[in-house]
């Protein structure tokens, strides 16, 4: 693939730090068009659905893109805000909150900007106005603390791609994962405390996105890293082993997925009586179908259905001022020894390079 030209680039151009805050998507409406669209970019991806391509094609668009972007729609209806998708809102304010407490953190410019693994604002968009902004050391923080080959090696994916058609390419630094980020656990920790401070339930589940079983046997740490977050908040709650546990939801298709099923665990919890339960979902950093229709509207009729008399979802870290400063902080440690992020940054000592970058390009036939 040969590389293209910078659209407008320009030799005396300010260079800066870029962050690229990653999440999976959202469709652009809570329609049947709009889903159909989004499902068939999201479905298609073979880190997500590991088929063999054309077997895998004809029940895409033989079946599921015949049936589930009509009963996804209705879903997404449920949770559709004034502002939109909620995972899009809150990860707009999520990039701004964040940008400005970079801004407050570290001397040089450093600018944020999300995209979507699927949808938009597209991580080629994201790229796109990164590269416009003179970024020439770019930082990715997917925003899924637990790596998985079907979320965050997607994400680079995306980004390999984008990047070959570059001719210059910026030094590169990835977050592969931050299950176990002190910040992280926190913040985690705190927000589920200050939620339970009054009548907490007799269980906290801790639920996260499930993925098939095949992975877990194929090398996917994902799996362990869900429960060592789990453990780790438990810690800090200082709940008893009894008093808490791990499932995964989202469970789809006929292939066996990680277990316990989250919808089965709460079941089996209210038929042998208990009556009161938590549920947090660690996995996601911002709220989305997953955990406002799913967790919050679903479940919470599997468990009542069931027996239970309470139930009450945990919500996500979204764009607490906590959270915040946990990401700005993991940020900084990933970035560490960029002159952005270094006290001793020299704003003239930059402008004075770039200048003599023009003047050298001017001498050899550059335009200004």
């Amino acid at each position: 693939m040969k590389s293209t030209a910078h659209p407008a680039f320009a030799h005396d151009r300010p260079a800066c730090a870029g962050v690229l805050l990653a999440n999976l998507g959202t469709p652009d409406a809570p329609t049947p068009v709009a889903l159909r669209r989004y499902l068939a970019e999201f479905l298609w991806d073979s880190r997500v659905v590991e088929i063999p391509r054309p077997v895998w094609w004809l029940i895409l668009h033989g079946i599921i893109l015949r049936v589930r972007p009509a009963q996804s729609a209705r879903k997404y209806r449920l949770i559709w805000t004034p502002n939109g998708s909620p995972l899009l809102a809150i990860g707009r304010s999520q990039a701004a909150a964040l940008a400005a407490a970079l801004a407050e953190r570290h001397p040089g410019p450093v600018r944020v900007a999300l995209g979507m693994r699927y949808g938009n604002p597209s991580i080629a968009s994201a790229l796109a106005e990164l590269r416009a902004a003179g970024a020439r050391r770019l930082l990715v923080l997917p925003l899924y603390p637990q790596y998985s080959a079907a979320t965050t090696a997607s994400t680079f994916d995306a980004i390999a791609a984008e990047l070959r058609t570059w001719r210059w390419l910026p030094e590169l630094r990835f977050v592969t994962q931050y299950h176990d980020d002190p910040g992280y656990l926190g913040a985690l920790a705190d927000a589920i405390r200050a939620a339970r401070a009054e009548q907490p339930g007799e269980r906290l589940l801790f639920s996260f996105h499930g993925l098939p079983r095949r992975n877990l046997l194929a090398g996917d740490p994902y799996h362990c890293q869900c429960h060592h977050t789990a453990r780790l908040v438990a810690e800090r709650l200082g709940l008893q082993s009894n008093q808490w546990a791990v499932a995964f939801q989202s469970r789809f298709g006929r292939a066996e997925w990680l277990q316990p099923y989250t919808s089965v665990l709460l079941a089996d919890w209210a038929k042998a009586g208990i009556g009161s339960v938590d549920v947090v979902c660690p996995g996601f950093a911002a709220d989305c179908l997953e955990t406002l229709e799913e967790i919050a509207i679903e479940n919470r009729r599997t468990f009542l259905e069931a027996g239970g008399e309470r139930y009450r979802y945990l919500p996500a870290l979204n764009d607490a001022p906590a959270h915040i400063d946990a990401l700005a902080a993991l940020i900084g440690h990933h970035a560490a020894g960029w002159p952005e992020f270094d006290a001793a940054y020299d704003a003239d000592a930059f402008a004075a390079r770039r200048m003599a970058s023009r003047d050298r390009a001017l001498a050899m036939g550059a335009t200004a």
